[in-house]
């Protein structure tokens, strides 16, 4: 199939991107890397009545990272640029490898990050690792520019926070400690497939060798990408070993909302998650900084 009609724009500013879909009305829509809505109106899930397209705006590609190590990334920002980039890796490691796993590279070489969380694929790997690092996510509209945490920002499937009308402009993601243990680990039926089930996990120790602070998210797991809060009570203030990490494993159920679809089922689904909550803590631990 084909797309139906549809008008195309070219922008080169947030200000007239966001003018212009005002203008255009509410079946409007962004784009951006393409890689989720031209499929979905090539099978006509999706009928924009016209398309804005932000690849010509150059401040949404902006990378930059700050003198304490926070980092910033443009909503234009290629999921490929997140995987290769040393800067990147070396502000936030847990993204570069995150975004390894996404698709192919073709997909990667298109796909962008505010593609990815607009979009709100509860399976997408981006989503869980703005979730899973405390990101910020920077909005803009007419009606302004406003933040809104990641914790905050997916309301269901394919569901955000985002107004009618408005962009993401970039992301804020927190310093990075240097000696923070993390790692991402996921399962999906073939390379590239959607994940079944993913998990990343972070956590940092204190002078006692305690485990201090942890994050742990899930995607594939529940409508949306999700703070697993009960491995990371289970973790914090406890020192790491493997039996701890099970430990923690095994209270991963009562966190996520398994569902069933015709790739895995829920119970599938929600024991391969506690697998998976050990096996990334045991990696995270592993890698020693």
């Amino acid at each position: 199939m084909k797309p139906s009609r549809f008008n195309y724009y070219a922008v080169d500013s947030i200000d007239a991107a966001i003018s212009l879909i005002a203008q255009q009305g509410e079946d409007a829509r962004f784009l951006a890397g393409g890689q989720s809505l031209v499929p979905m109106m090539n099978f006509r899930v999706a009928a924009p009545t016209a398309l804005i397209d932000l690849n010509g705006v150059p401040e949404l590609s902006n990378v930059r990272i700050d003198d304490d190590g926070a980092l910033h990334i443009g909503a234009m920002a290629r999921t490929r640029q997140l995987e290769t980039d040393p800067e990147i890796a070396e502000a936030n490691p847990l993204i570069a490898v995150a975004a390894a796993y996404v698709a192919h590279t073709q997909i990667r070489n298109r796909g962008t990050i505010g593609g990815s969380l607009a979009h709100a694929d509860p399976a997408a790997e981006l989503p869980g690792i703005a979730l899973v690092c405390d990101a910020e996510i920077h909005l803009r509209g007419l009606s302004g520019a406003r933040v809104i945490e990641a914790a905050k920002f997916f309301d269901g499937v394919f569901t955000t926070a985002l107004a009618d009308g408005e962009l993401i402009e970039k992301l804020y993601f927190p310093p990075w400690p240097e000696h923070r243990r993390w790692a991402f680990q996921e399962i999906s039926r073939r390379e590239g497939d959607f994940a079944l089930v993913g998990i990343a996990a972070w956590f940092d120790i204190d002078a006692s060798g305690a485990i201090s602070d942890c994050r742990l998210a899930a995607i594939g797991a529940g409508d949306t990408p999700l703070l697993l809060n009960s491995p990371a009570r289970t973790l914090t203030g406890s020192v790491p070993s493997d039996a701890l990490f099970e430990k923690a494993a095994e209270t991963v159920a009562g966190d996520i909302a398994p569902f069933d679809d015709i790739h895995a089922s829920a119970d599938y689904r929600r024991e391969v998650a506690a697998v998976l909550v050990a096996r990334t803590l045991k990696k995270a631990w592993e890698r020693r900084g």
